[in-house]
């Protein structure tokens, strides 16, 4: 009967799913994060201790049986990061996705301004997974206690352009949280829906999670540990041999992918500080343009004004020599 409405390559989704936490400092990505796992799993700003400055992975199990991994993310585009603490951060974060990506949440706050600089974010994100990085990407709003989803909505739908085509790139997949409520039910619901979405992102890409040649190579190296570990017939001996090996052979991959990231880091960092010296000097270039402007229409102004009085002057004038010439003639 029928047929399957999914092509060959399509798999069933994992029983675990793997979401990374991205975005600057102070716009609630761990925050979001322990809302997700129902825990205080990661150091947030609601937190009185210090945030997150390295990958760290929470895990929990839904109601229905799925394990949900939670990795959050230090704030890798802050301008502050340097590229070699992004690039070995970059790698961590992969290291623990090893299996894949299920979702990257790119978490921004619904109560500060977008800003060209934020929008640049996805661009970065795509030099560190690729292009195809983009067919997971979410975007996750966070003080939903203080902007509600209609104000959201109009919100996005008179955002600067810019904006809206971060939100036309990842599809409107928009999620607003509220990580600051104590009702179970919104807590509930919140998650509810971003798991939706999530598994419609499982779904578009055939249930497979995103992975590129970073996390292939770094799948073997820990596929390679996990043979060794469950080796038999070997002696200690040649185990601690061949897991001297492997160690020697995951640092050496993981240092090279290390330089890779930076080195794609370094050139986005080239590009996007290029981009945002062009966008200086044409603000300069307005700016001075309507100084020049307001010069132009200042000078105007005083020159009106020196008119006006001028002629008030001459009609004062007038009006005395008309009441002196009357007096005369009585």
């Amino acid at each position: 009967m029928g047929g399957s409405n999914y092509d060959d390559d399509w798999v069933l989704p994992s029983a675990d799913i793997t979401l990374v936490l991205v975005g600057k400092l102070g716009y609630g990505k761990s925050a979001t994060g322990n809302s997700i796992l129902g825990r205080e799993a990661f150091v947030s700003e609601y937190s009185h201790a210090s945030v997150t400055n390295t990958c760290q992975m929470g895990s929990t199990t839904l109601k229905d049986g799925r394990t949900i991994n939670v990795i959050d993310t230090p704030g890798l585009f802050d301008m502050t990061v340097t590229p070699e603490d992004a690039g070995k951060e970059i790698v961590k974060c992969m290291n623990m996705a090893k299996d894949g990506i299920h979702a990257v949440l790119m978490v921004f706050s619904a109560t500060t301004r977008f800003s060209r600089e934020d929008s640049s974010t996805i661009e970065t994100i795509k030099v560190f997974f690729g292009e195809q990085i983009v067919d997971h990407l979410i975007l996750v709003f966070t003080y939903g206690d203080l902007v509600g989803e209609t104000k959201l909505k109009n919100m996005l739908s008179n955002a600067p352009e810019y904006l809206q085509k971060v939100v036309e790139l990842c599809k409107n997949r928009v999620v607003l949280f509220d990580n600051k409520t104590k009702d179970r039910m919104i807590q509930a619901k919140q998650l509810e829906t971003l798991l939706d979405v999530v598994d419609s992102v499982s779904a578009n890409n055939g249930g497979k999670p995103f992975t590129d040649q970073m996390l292939t190579r770094i799948k073997e190296v820990h596929d390679r540990e996990k043979e060794v570990h469950d080796a038999m017939g070997y002696s200690e001996e040649q185990i601690s041999e061949l897991k001297k090996e492997i160690h020697r052979t995951r640092d050496e991959q993981l240092a090279n992918i290390t330089a890779m990231v930076e080195d794609k880091l370094n050139c986005t960092v080239e590009k996007l500080q290029c981009q945002l010296m062009e966008e200086q000097n044409a603000r300069l270039e307005a700016e001075r343009v309507a100084a020049e402007a307001r010069m132009k229409s200042d000078e105007e102004i005083r020159q009106l004004r020196e008119r006006l009085e001028k002629a008030q002057l001459e009609n004062e004038e007038f009006r005395r020599l008309a009441t002196s010439n009357k007096c005369a003639i009585l």
